[in-house]
């Protein structure tokens, strides 16, 4: 029988790689501390950050997020980036869990959670997820946002897989929505944009799980969480937002105009 080794070394856990968004914020962090800009002055367009620095365009946006979240720069729907303090030279810039690597990590993680639950899940959990859509789609009709029904329909599927690893894992994101700062700075743009949980793609996870085909369970919970991605890129944008606004007032103008009739 092999002797265990004495004093054997320790291994480091490798260090993920650095992000484009990441080193871009970095990048303007530099500019900032060197005085390139000015307190109230306007930084490059997206487009211009895009171009210069090589790097996609939602990496941009997750750049200026991560500087919006320290409270160095500010958005202003309609007109730009701004810069609103300066860092120290002391100071350093600072990442938590960004909107975009959660939505990534939920659609891996919930994609094949969704598959098991299509094993597994029971006929009361199936009438119960019927309910949950039901109430989603109530929930969107009413201001503020509510995510209650949304989050009670995801955790039912990890529930419905019956593995607690892969329940505490889906709950874990769920809750980096709202303690990360990133996420829950993406999340009220998201809720200004007016983007909701979208009925359809819920209604296509629960007919998979009933059906109990596991491969288009997976493939329709991707598919929501990927829509789920494309609907933060929208609500990241200046143009996309600005026209939520005008098309809320514009709305609210109209009513108030039948109203006076």
């Amino acid at each position: 029988m092999a002797r265990p080794r004495k004093n054997a070394p320790a291994i480091e856990p490798a260090l993920p790689p650095e992000r484009l968004y990441q080193k871009l914020a970095k990048d303007l962090f530099s500019d900032l501390v060197a005085g390139r800009y000015a307190v109230g002055d306007r930084l490059p367009a997206e487009r211009e950050l895009s171009v210069q620095y090589n790097v996609s365009r939602p990496a941009v946006r997750e750049a200026m997020i991560a500087l919006e979240v320290q409270g160095l720069i500010e958005v202003r729907i309609g007109s730009g980036a701004y810069v609103r303090k300066l860092p120290g030279e002391s100071d350093a810039p600072g990442f938590t869990v960004t909107a975009f690597e959660l939505m990534e990590a939920r659609l891996l993680i919930e994609g094949e959670a969704a598959a098991l639950a299509a094993v597994h899940i029971r006929e009361d959990e199936l009438a119960e997820l019927e309910q949950l859509v039901a109430e989603i789609e109530q929930e969107n009709r009413l201001p503020g946002g509510s995510t209650n029904a949304d989050y009670a329909f995801h955790m039912l599927i990890a529930t419905a897989t019956r593995n607690a690893v892969i329940r505490n894992q889906i709950e874990e994101m769920w809750r980096l929505r709202s303690t990360s700062p990133n996420c829950a700075l993406l999340l009220e743009k998201a809720r200004t944009a007016n983007v909701q949980p979208v009925v359809e793609e819920h209604k296509a996870v629960l007919d998979a799980l009933k059906a109990r085909d596991p491969a288009a369970a997976r493939a329709a919970m991707r598919g929501h969480m990927s829509a789920v991605i494309n609907h933060l890129l929208f609500a990241t944008e200046e143009e996309a937002i600005e026209a939520a606004r005008r098309n809320v007032a514009s709305t609210r103008e109209r009513y108030a105009r039948a109203a006076q009739l």
